[in-house]
């Protein structure tokens, strides 16, 4: 999208405002389609996490993807787009028995990453069909907080466990039917992944009826000019053939299955956000947005790089700022950034906004949260209102205080 359009959209629905670009989201959606096509099937599903607006959810599906979800909550999200129960996998992390009980009933994949649960989820539900999530102890991500496959993490059963998996599979007669992995985020060695479906392909060889394998995600996208990515092509390239003679070592084809999230949507989404004030101090300028970690907090959380162009005036010549936002905390998106030269009104774009970037925005300073527009086939969609005072308030429940009795000696 140009920095006309960019404009238009803040002038038409005001900021701060999220742009996604369905166009973009839909040559991701292809690109991941071509890179593996010589596999006989091959299933997407979507991580909702990353952006949960219906109608992103809907666009996916138009394009025949399936939903990766991690709460209850997801889950009715997907189901209200459209989707049906059998295309969404749940893989939740530290959930209770109750909620995947409860998702279980309406027909969705379970995804179980805990002993624990898996003897209990077996013995009370064997015959309902169940993905097991393998922790393969391989340090990959970008950043300690999405790397989650290594040998402290949280999540996934650990492979060193598969002795004890195997022995509750047995007990419980329980029935598995896919066999999962996700060992972080912004992985940039296809080598990672291919060593990791060694880990996994043989796991999978103690399972007779899998219908599945699920390699989760976490290919890197470019977040500035020249920035390294995951080579899509050829991880696409060389899984597929590893998959496929693995397939047939097995003795029936298998789906091959990803939950991008990122992927999909990262590249596709903008921020815009007005400047209130450019601030000289003795050592920085500022440029202080009408915003702050309340609406993307990446950069404070991750340490994330999003480019930002001031598209008020995209030729300008290139000064130094560092943007920063109107929190009463540190909640600073750039330090030290070559931008060309900002004034107070300006409006600034950040890049790569479309992935967890809304999805985890706050009240925080009991602020409201931007609207989301949708550009769809050259025209402006908006998706989501922006927020008011009123939604602030809504479910509070406001109590009253009789006045103090003033006492005497």
């Amino acid at each position: 999208m140009e920095a006309k359009q960019l404009l238009q959209l803040a002038d038409e629905f005001g900021g701060p405002l999220y742009v996604y670009d369905a166009a973009k989201i839909q040559s991701q959606y292809r690109k991941l389609e071509k890179a593996f096509s010589k596999v006989g099937n091959l299933r997407i599903n979507y991580a909702v996490k990353a952006l949960s607006n219906i109608s992103i959810l809907k666009l996916l599906k138009q394009m025949g993807s399936g939903l990766d979800t991690v709460s209850i909550e997801e889950v009715r999200l997907g189901l209200l787009a459209g989707f049906a129960p059998e295309t969404i996998i749940y893989t939740p992390n530290g959930v209770s028995m109750e909620e995947i009980e409860e998702v279980a009933a309406l027909g969705v994949q379970i995804n179980i990453d805990n002993l624990s649960i898996l003897e209990q989820f077996g013995a009370k539900h064997p015959k309902t069909p169940v993905c097991i999530r393998i922790n393969p102890h391989i340090m990959a991500g970008g950043n300690s907080n999405i790397s989650v496959g290594h040998i402290d993490s949280k999540f996934g059963i650990s492979i060193h466990q598969l002795p004890h998996l195997l022995r509750i599979v047995e007990n419980t007669g329980m029935h598995i039917n896919g066999i999962h992995m996700h060992t972080g985020s912004d992985i940039l060695d296809v080598g990672v992944f291919l060593y990791a479906a060694e880990i996994l392909f043989e796991t999978a060889m103690h399972f007779k009826e899998l219908e599945f394998v699920d390699f989760g995600s976490g290919f890197k996208v470019p977040y500035k000019k020249d920035d390294i990515q995951t080579d899509i092509e050829e991880l696409g390239k060389k899984l597929s053939r590893r998959f496929n003679t693995f397939c047939e070592a097995y003795g029936r084809e298998l789906t091959l299955a990803f939950e991008p999230g990122k992927f999909l949507v990262s590249e596709a989404g903008f921020f815009i956000a007005k400047v209130n004030v450019v601030k000289q101090t003795t050592s920085t300028v500022f440029a202080g947005i009408d915003s702050g970690f309340n609406h993307l907090i990446r950069p404070m959380l991750y340490g994330s790089h999003h480019f930002i162009e001031n598209i008020s005036n995209p030729k300008g010549k290139e000064r130094f700022y560092s943007v920063v936002g109107y929190i009463c905390e540190t909640d600073t998106f750039a330090s030290n950034r070559r931008i060309a030269e900002i004034k107070e009104g300006d409006m600034l774009c950040f890049r790569n906004a479309g992935a967890y970037c809304f999805s985890m925005s706050s009240n925080y300073n009991s602020r409201v949260r931007p609207a989301e527009v949708l550009w769809y086939e050259g025209k402006g969609h908006l998706i989501r209102q922006r927020e008011t005072f009123e939604d602030i308030t809504r479910n509070q429940v406001i109590m009253d205080f009789e006045p103090a009795v003033a006492t005497t000696a």
